[in-house]
């Protein structure tokens, strides 16, 4: 199947599309022949000047808890919906639960009523597989080892957002899909206060700060390079066996964040060094790596495109070229210690 294709003269919701990786899927989408691609987002934790300039980019400034906005999206009649919107993430998450439960929700749940109502051909949800495996799950994270034992709202709201989903398909007919995310990293992403590891790191190097490890360096995680999540979503959203399915999308290799760190200094050519901080108390993962059989079963998704050493240095490429705009919007809380911005997600 051309799954690429398959977007041609389609409208298209992309919630959260002005992110990282909603923007990057946003460019990839627009070079598809589509006949409109919508993006709903509040600009709570993305930036405007990230979205492509395209005519055929339609831009709407709102939550997706606001039925408002969502009526006014619909109005186009979305043929395919990609869901990647979240209150994000962890740490976010445990200081403001409430919030997260309203927007990753309440907002996915409208977002599926709405689907529901107008008769949309496909609803992709972006959940998370950092997210909803418990740290008993054995290596690497297979998509039949979930945990009922999560330890932050945010963990829980991706796993409710994956039971909505469920309930549409059953009840409704909803063609749902379900890809878990590890660790997207890529140009796109803004630094801040609740941000990821990767962007954060470059950040301080280039500021000529230490770069905090809340750990001891030896912890892993599954890198994923932007473009091969949203080659993942593409064939997520186009191809038919793909529905009422979950699977991982991830690079299935280990990089630990010690050697991150190494990496990030050379590339910025920091002299910083690194501190060392206090693990935090939800972050029970020392090693994150997901199996991607699956996936490649289901839609040929094979994460193959990047080297992590050369998708870091585009990434840190990025951040220089977007410094001016990055050192303006990056949100950080004035007093919060440096070791409470990095989250190893």
């Amino acid at each position: 199947m051309d799954y690429k294709a398959y977007y041609q003269d389609k409208t298209i919701l992309v919630t959260g599309g002005c992110g990282a990786i909603g923007s990057n899927l946003v460019r990839a989408l627009a070079e598809h022949q589509p006949r409109l691609i919508v993006v709903l987002d509040d600009l709570s934790s993305s930036k405007l000047w990230n979205l492509p300039n395209d005519p055929k980019v339609l831009f709407v400034q709102g939550s997706i808890a606001d039925e408002l906005m969502l009526k006014r999206v619909y109005l186009e009649k979305p043929d395919i919906v990609f869901h990647l919107a979240a209150f994000f993430a962890n740490q976010n998450s445990v200081d403001y639960p409430e919030r997260d439960l309203e927007v990753n929700g309440l907002g996915t749940l409208r977002l599926l009523e709405y689907a529901a109502m107008n008769r949309t051909s496909k609803f992709v949800f972006a959940s998370s597989g950092c997210a909803i495996y418990g740290k008993e799950n054995p290596l690497p994270f297979r998509e039949e080892f979930v945990s009922m034992h999560l330890t932050t709202p945010y963990q829980i709201t991706k796993m409710l957002g994956e039971l909505y989903c469920n309930f549409f398909w059953h009840h409704h007919g909803l063609a749902i899909v379900k890809p878990r995310f590890f660790n997207s990293y890529g140009p796109g992403e803004v630094p801040g206060q609740y941000r990821n590891v990767i962007p954060n790191f470059i950040y301080w190097a280039l500021q000529g700060k230490p770069l905090v490890i809340t750990g001891t360096g030896k912890e892993t995680r599954d890198f994923t390079w932007v473009g091969d999540i949203n080659d993942g979503l593409l064939r997520a959203g186009a191809m038919p066996q793909a529905v009422g399915e979950e699977f991982n999308l991830a690079s299935g290799t280990e990089v630990e964040i010690g050697y991150l760190a190494e990496l990030v200094m050379q590339l910025t050519g920091s002299t910083a060094g690194v501190r060392y901080g206090q693990r935090r108390v939800w972050d029970t993962k020392s090693r994150l790596v997901a199996s991607v059989e699956k996936a490649h079963r289901l839609i040929g998704y094979t994460p193959t495109s990047m080297p992590f050493e050369e998708g870091l240095r585009q990434t840190v490429e990025w951040v220089k070229a977007n410094w001016q705009r990055i050192e303006q919007d990056a949100a950080f809380t004035p007093g919060v210690s440096s070791a409470n911005r990095t989250v190893m997600r």
